[in-house]
């Protein structure tokens, strides 16, 4: 029972259990990744552009980055509904619906920290580069490459608020058992329902996962400093 009863779960590879952490990151790499490759671009494009109504802009994206998830799940639970805008796609309740409400959450999370970076350190790069004669093209690369900690450290903070998500996902996926249950869900589910076991078993590979994240990071900033 309790911390026992979730490592035999563990070393018996259980196939439920491993069913659930294998879509979790499925999930959650798959909608860091999407959300990754226009947040990023997004975000170094706004920290060095000027243009009318760029507070206006920035004031927004801090809004979303901290818009709880909760309510991104029931808007994008009523456009993709079947009389929703998207429902003909017909993706209600399905892994693709909560890596859609993933995307949404991450998105403006990514496009803000890239923002801060480049806001900081941007304008400096851009000039050293033209200053040596780059072209477009080299510029941007020099830029990517002197930001890529803070690049680095929005992506794993983007997955790393994807594979924690409950909200979101349980809204639009319906924690559906063997087709859109995952960690978070789980766990919030049994402890209510007071089976402990699985749900310590599921804690503690969401425990390991933050360590390993964190540890990743921690390691690339102690590399670049």
């Amino acid at each position: 029972m309790g911390l026992k009863g979730a490592l035999t779960l563990l070393t018996s590879l259980n196939r439920e259990v491993y069913d659930i952490i294998l879509l979790s990151l499925y999930v959650s790499l798959t909608s860091t990744l999407i959300a990754a490759l226009g947040a990023i671009p997004s975000g170094i494009w706004l920290g060095l552009k000027d243009f009318p109504g760029k507070k206006i802009i920035i004031r927004i994206l801090y809004t979303f980055m901290s818009l709880p998830p909760v309510v991104v799940g029931l808007v994008v639970f009523l456009f993709i509904s079947r009389k929703g805008p998207l429902g003909f796609l017909e993706i209600n309740f399905t892994p693709t619906a909560m890596i859609l409400a993933q995307i949404c959450i991450l998105f403006p999370i990514i496009t803000g920290i890239v923002f801060n970076g480049t806001k900081e350190r941007g304008e400096q790069v851009k000039l050293l580069g033209k200053t040596l004669g780059a072209n477009r093209w080299q510029v941007l690369i020099l830029l990517i490459h002197e930001l890529r900690v803070n690049i680095f450290t929005a992506i794993i903070t983007g997955y790393g608020r994807a594979v924690s998500e409950v909200g979101a996902v349980m809204i639009v996926g319906g924690n559906i058992k063997g087709h859109t249950r995952v960690m978070t869900t789980t766990i919030a589910m049994l402890q209510s329902m007071g089976q402990y076991d699985l749900a310590i078993a599921i804690g503690i590979v969401l425990l390991l996962l933050a360590f390993i994240i964190n540890s990743i990071l921690y390691h690339f900033q102690q590399g670049d400093s």
